[in-house]
């Protein structure tokens, strides 16, 4: 309930344009629907990504390494429901609100050549901002002439990042990209090498681009290059070419 205790109804907002989803709002959305009822429960799913390292012989398992974060998910359950009970206004089917509810989740948009960004906000406030990857209707009750009038609709969504902004993340931390770092007090190549590329082993390939006579002694201030990674091998060693940004 919002200040005042007046009840805010759940908003389902549909954005064709990445950018306008960041920060629009009910007035910059390509559509919308409001909920019937507000969902009881929804459900958030975190996911890491490991590689399996080889299992030793004569161990009892093998070692997991750390790869990556997936995007957030969440599910959630919407009510459709055409009886009256709720709103006062029996209707003799929920077609057309199903209809409408597809439409805006999952049918594919000419223009954008994908369906809707869905953004979800309950009381002005932004829930959550992804991609629908799964929807299911469960039809719960039904006219004697077979017309269901209703049914609980279950959505996963799967956190999106608007192009621009995962590409200036990337860029702050692929190896596969030149970096540059100003050494601090306590610095040392190696690790400033695993911090970049996620191995020490790269010091002396990184020394040599940056023409480092003691690499064992970096002056706090000192700018060095990180040139990007090409070439590894399956152990992780690689060739460092040094290029510019």
């Amino acid at each position: 309930m919002a200040a005042g205790g007046k009840l805010e109804k759940m908003l389902i907002l549909g954005f064709q344009d990445s950018k306008k989803a960041e920060t629009g709002g009910k007035a910059e959305a390509d559509g919308y629907l409001e909920v019937l009822i507000n969902p009881e429960t929804y459900t958030h799913e975190y996911k890491l990504k490991y590689a399996e390292s080889g299992q030793g012989q004569g161990t009892s398992g093998q070692e997991l390494k750390y790869e990556k974060t997936e995007p957030e998910e969440m599910t959630f359950e919407f009510l459709f429901d055409n009886t009256g009970i709720i709103d006062g206004q029996p209707r003799e089917s929920i077609a057309d609100e199903l209809a409408a509810f597809k439409a805006l989740l999952i049918e594919y948009k000419g223009e954008a050549h994908q369906p809707n960004i869905i953004k979800l906000a309950w009381g002005g406030n932004p829930v959550f901002k992804g991609r629908v990857m799964e929807l299911s209707i469960a039809y719960k009750l039904f006219t004697p002439n077979g017309h269901p009038i209703r049914a609980v609709a279950k959505v996963k969504l799967k956190s999106t990042v608007e192009e621009e902004m995962r590409t200036r993340e990337e860029k702050r931390s692929s190896p596969d990209l030149t970096h540059t770092r100003r050494v601090k007090a306590g610095d040392t190549l190696p690790l400033l090498c695993h911090r970049i590329y996620g191995d020490a082993r790269y010091y002396l390939q990184v020394a040599a681009a940056n023409g480092l006579g003691n690499f064992r002694r970096l002056e706090p201030g000192t700018e060095l290059v990180f040139p990007p990674v090409v070439g590894g091998s399956a152990l992780g060693v690689a060739s460092i070419t040094k290029t510019s940004n």
